[in-house]
């Protein structure tokens, strides 16, 4: 593909174009469409089975706002479980943090890490050198009922919508899971998509949070990316509860992730706040 408009569709109502310059590498893997564009205003960007993913213009908005809100606020980081993330920017992020002496990564697809490695080797960097990377490809659904209780401080989804390889993490039991291999005081992040182009979805996952953790705290901003204006992500844990010795050596690395930028992305908007606080029966 070469000079052509790349367009991806949300609910066959709304589109995205990006016009691109040219294809650096398609593939089919057990999975999943693996595509790396080039083009003019994202710079290479990863696609997968027509969804838009990252891209070297953006992903610093997602990778940052996944990883810090939870590493900087969680008691413990030692052991940090990351599901998914195949381009390698969580891990990245993740592997700023000195205290954290292991990052498990579970990417159920090879093919994509070999792409990213290959073709877009800008956003995983020096993350996938880190002798503290553990990458396994498995199915995280499965290696998150294996992993025995208490295994992790933090565990990081970040995953595609809930769409083929992906659906499975979006399921209470799967969140079940999440729990168990949590440690005392652990703390689960994730994307949890936009509440006005996947409304249902980012509902869902706020009341599945709160039934299985007892809390969901989402926080917002934007990727030029995905199109949808407003994007969430959620955590399990106190946000309030920075740790400056943490948000000092990360901070000033940040494009976008800072302290105040932490406070500010909790304000929730005031109808999806009315929605969240109302009785669970209405």
């Amino acid at each position: 593909m070469s000079g052509l408009w790349y367009r991806e569709v949300f609910r066959d109502q709304l589109s995205l174009g990006v016009r691109v310059e040219r294809t650096l590498h398609a593939s089919q893997s057990e999975f999943q469409r693996i595509e790396i564009l080039d083009t003019a205003f994202f710079g290479k960007m990863l696609v997968l089975d027509g969804i838009f993913m990252t891209s070297e213009a953006d992903e610093h908005y997602y990778h940052e706002m996944i990883v810090h809100p939870a590493l900087c606020t969680a008691e413990r980081i030692e052991r940090v479980l990351i599901i998914g993330g195949g381009d390698g920017g969580t891990a990245r992020e993740v592997l700023r943090h000195p205290g954290v002496e292991r990052c498990t990564m579970v990417e159920i697809d090879r093919g994509v890490v070999e792409a990213c490695k290959a073709h877009l080797p800008e956003i995983g960097r020096e993350g996938w050198a880190d002798p503290r990377l553990d990458l396994r490809f498995e199915d995280g659904v499965q290696f998150v009922k294996d992993a025995p209780e208490g295994s992790f401080d933090v565990v990081i989804l970040d995953g595609s919508d809930p769409v083929g390889p992906a659906e499975g993490l979006f399921d209470e039991r799967f969140y079940e899971g999440v729990r168990r291999v949590l440690g005392a005081d652990g703390v689960f992040a994730l994307q949890s998509e936009s509440p006005t182009v996947y409304e249902q979805v980012f509902y869902d996952i706020q009341a599945t949070l709160r039934r299985v953790f007892g809390a969901s705290h989402p926080y917002f901003g934007s990727v030029t990316l995905y199109g949808a204006g407003m994007w969430t992500w959620t955590m399990t844990g106190d946000p309030a509860a920075l740790k400056p010795e943490r948000v000092a050596p990360i901070a000033e690395g940040c494009r976008y992730w800072s302290p105040d930028i932490h406070r500010a992305a909790f304000a929730q908007p005031a109808e999806i706040q009315r929605r969240l606080q109302a009785p669970a029966s209405s």
